[in-house]
C-alpha cells in the first residue's frame, strides 16, 4: 500500500503500497454502511439506537435496550461510488498519455450479519460479522495516471463478539473484541515494457476492542457513547511484475499499518407518538496515518535490493476527522415507519498528498428509508443515501520524485456515491 522509489522495482512497488495504505481505514478508507436500518437516517444516532441486532456493532451496551429474547439481522448494501478525473495541467509523462481513465468507481456489495441473545436478565451476548474497511477503484489501461494507479481492491472481514451488562434500570455498559482480516490487490504501470504492470497482494489479521455506554435518561430519551480501538496490521505480501524483467524485479515485502481509533456520542428521543429524533457526533483519529515504510523481505540482485532495506516511504500527513449526523423517523402506523437523515463527513486527506487510488473529499449525506413489519417477528428495511462529494484535486509527482521536476499528474476528480440497503430482522 504505498507508492514509489527510484528505478523500476521501486517505482512500481511503492505505487502499489501507497494505494493499500490509503484503502485500509470511513472518510478515508472506512466503510460507513454497517446496518440497513441506519442507512435511511444517514447513520445518525448509531450509539443510542436500539432497533435491531446491529447494535452489537454500533454500541454493545445498547443490546440491553432490545426486547428480551434473540434477535437476528442480515443486511446487504449496494454501493456505487464514482470517481471521474479531469486533466487540468499534467506535465511530463502524464501530459502525453491519452485518456483520463474513465470512471474509477464501480458497483460493490457489502454484507452485514448480526445476532444478539439473552444470557440472563443482566447479561446479553452479541456478535457482528461485517466489513469495516474497503475500497475499489480501477482506471482504464494506458490512462495518463497509470504510473500512480490502475486497480486498487481492498477487502476486510471483521468478527466482533461482545457482552452487555445492565448496571441499573437506566445504565448499561458493553465491551467486545475484534478479529479483522485485511486483503489487498493493487496494480500500476511500472514505467517500462520490461517491468510491465506491477501487481501487489498483501494481507494480515489484526485485533482490537470496542466499548459502549447507554443511559436511559427518560422513558423516551437515551444517550449512547461508543469507542473502537485502533488496529495494527503487519502486512506481508508479494510484488510481481508482468514484463520480461519481472523475475528480476519481483520481491516479498512487508509494511506496518495502524488504522485509527474512533469515538461516537449519540442521542435518541421520541418527541411524540409519531416522531423520533436522533443525532450523532463521531471523531476518528486519522492523524495516526502519517507515513508508511515499505521493507523488502527477500534479496534482489539490484541496487538497494537487500532484504531489510526500505524500498520506499510514503507520507500521508492525514488529519483527524469529525462526522455530524441528524435523523428523524415518522411512524405512519403500527407497521410502517419512514426514515430521514443528513450528515456531514470530513475527509482526512489533503491536496498535497491525495492520489487517484483514493480521491476522497468532504461529503454531505442525504438519506431516506422505509421500515415495514412484515410479520409479528419480522421487519424489512429499505434505505437509500446519496453522498454529495466535493471535487478532489490531485497533484501527484512521477513515482520516485517528491516534486514535479519530472512531471506531475495534475487535475481534479468529480466524486459522488449512491447507497442502496436492504435489511431483514427477526426476533425469536
Amino acid at each position: 500500500m504505498t507508492t514509489l522509489k527510484k528505478k523500476l522495482s521501486s517505482l512500481a512497488v511503492a505505487a502499489a503500497m501507497a494505494g493499500l495504505a490509503q484503502s485500509a481505514g470511513a472518510g478515508g478508507f472506512a466503510i460507513g454502511t454497517q446496518s440497513g436500518s441506519g442507512t435511511g437516517n444517514a447513520f445518525s444516532g448509531g450509539a443510542a439506537g436500539a432497533e435491531d441486532a446491529s447494535v452489537a456493532w454500533s454500541n454493545p451496551a445498547a443490546m440491553m435496550a432490545l426486547p428480551a429474547g434473540k434477535q437476528f439481522t442480515a443486511a446487504g448494501h449496494f454501493l456505487r461510488p464514482s470517481f471521474k478525473f479531469s486533466n487540468t495541467g499534467s506535465t511530463g509523462p502524464f501530459f502525453a498519455a491519452p485518456g483520463d481513465g474513465g470512471d474509477g468507481g464501480s458497483w460493490a456489495v457489502v454484507p452485514n450479519l448480526f445476532f444478539t441473545t439473552d444470557i440472563n436478565p443482566q447479561w446479553r451476548f452479541g456478535i457482528a460479522v461485517n466489513a469495516p474497511f474497503g475500497l475499489s477503484t480501477e482506471y482504464d489501461t494506458g490512462w495518463r495516471g497509470q504510473l500512480t494507479a490502475l486497480k486498487s481492491a481492498i477487502k476486510s472481514v471483521n468478527i466482533n463478539p461482545s457482552l452487555a451488562y445492565k448496571v441499573s434500570n437506566t445504565v448499561a455498559i458493553g465491551a467486545g473484541i475484534n478479529v479483522q482480516k485485511l486483503d489487498a490487490e493493487l496494480s500500476g504501470f511500472a514505467g517500462s515494457a520490461a517491468a510491465g504492470v506491477l501487481t501487489l497482494n498483501a494481507d494480515d489479521i489484526g485485533y482490537g476492542a470496542n466499548l459502549g455506554l447507554l443511559v436511559q435518561a427518560t422513558p423516551s430519551t437515551r444517550f449512547g457513547v461508543s469507542y473502537r480501538s485502533s488496529i495494527k496490521y503487519d502486512l506481508e505480501g508479494t510484488a510481481g511484475f508482468s514484463g520480461t524483467a519481472g523475475a528480476l524485479l519481483g520481491s516479498s515485502v512487508r509494511a506496518d499499518l495502524r488504522v485509527p481509533e474512533s469515538a461516537s456520542a449519540s442521542f435518541f428521543t421520541a418527541v411524540s407518538p409519531n416522531w423520533e429524533l436522533m443525532g450523532d457526533i463521531t471523531w476518528t483519529g486519522w492523524s495516526r496515518v502519517q507515513q508508511l515504510d515499505v521493507i523488502r523481505t527477500t534479496d534482489r540482485l539490484l541496487p538497494g535490493g537487500a532484504a531489510g532495506t526500505t524500498l520506499t516511504s510514503l507520507a500521508f500527513r492525514w488529519d483527524d476527522t469529525w462526522r455530524f449526523g441528524l435523523g428523524a423517523n415518522y411512524k405512519i402506523n403500527g407497521q410502517t415507519k419512514i426514515r430521514f437523515g443528513v450528515a456531514f463527513d470530513q475527509t482526512p486527506t489533503n491536496d498535497a498528498t491525495r492520489t487517484p487510488r483514493l480521491p476522497d473529499q468532504d461529503r454531505t449525506w442525504l438519506a431516506f428509508g422505509v421500515q415495514h413489519k412484515v410479520s409479528k417477528a419480522g421487519v424489512l428495511e429499505v434505505g437509500y443515501a446519496h453522498e454529495f462529494v466535493r471535487d478532489a484535486s490531485v497533484n501527484v509527482p512521477v513515482p520516485g520524485f517528491t516534486t514535479c521536476a519530472a512531471g506531475c499528474l495534475t487535475g481534479r476528480f468529480e466524486d459522488k456515491a449512491d447507497i442502496i440497503s436492504v435489511q431483514y430482522s427477526h426476533s425469536f
